[in-house]
């Protein structure tokens, strides 16, 4: 009998979300299917989360940071359909994960925590083809919203009466926002939520 390395067993359970999570709901660009399997999950994990990196949900890390499911990533890395033309801003939602799937896809990619976006402090760049948030948010600050060039794209999740979903959009004379393109489960980014307000 042979026994299986960690490293097979973990390419083995990445072609099992591939087959079982990924292609099952839409996800079959094979840009997309490549980068997920070449990418192990749990190297973005604490060890006592590990053996949890391939189910088909989102891994809380604690201090509001989270590791999106699966489908969550496969999805949005269709949505954003990167290009080697893109410099790229990714809004980090706790690991570096999002930017090791998008790192050989474009030009460049700078990154910054979901707290320093929702501060108002700003990215590296001035203005970026792509930015992509690493999970839902209430509301889109400036700060986001100004990174994006002029023709440039984003893609979020983005909460809606308490339901996540995919969302994306792209700057036209000035303005951007975003429309929801399909409900899906997605960890919220807490500092993005807008100030709650008295009702009588």
């Amino acid at each position: 009998m042979t026994t299986m390395t960690a490293s097979s067993t973990s390419a083995a359970a990445r072609r099992a979300m591939i087959d079982s999570q990924l292609r099952t709901s839409g996800v079959n660009e094979e840009f997309a299917l490549a980068r997920m399997l070449a990418v192990p999950r749990e190297d973005f994990l604490p060890e006592d989360k590990t053996p949890q990196a391939y189910t088909d949900r989102s891994i809380a890390l604690g201090n509001d940071a989270y590791l999106g499911s699966p489908l969550f990533y496969g999805k949005l890395l269709l949505e954003a359909d990167p290009d080697k033309s893109d410099n790229v801003l990714i809004v980090e939602g706790g690991t570096r994960y999002l930017a090791e799937l998008l790192r050989p896809l474009v030009g460049s990619i700078d990154t910054m925590p979901a707290a320093d976006a929702a501060a108002g402090k700003p990215p590296k760049g001035a203005a970026y083809s792509l930015v992509v948030v690493d999970g839902a948010i209430e509301q889109m600050p400036e700060t986001i919203a100004g990174c994006v060039a002029e023709g440039g794209r984003i893609v979020s999740g983005l909460l809606l009466r308490q339901v996540t979903r995919l969302a994306a959009g792209r700057k036209v004379a000035g303005h951007l926002s975003l429309q929801p393109v399909e409900d899906i489960g997605i960890p919220v980014l807490h500092a993005f939520d807008k100030p709650k307000s008295w009702t009588f």
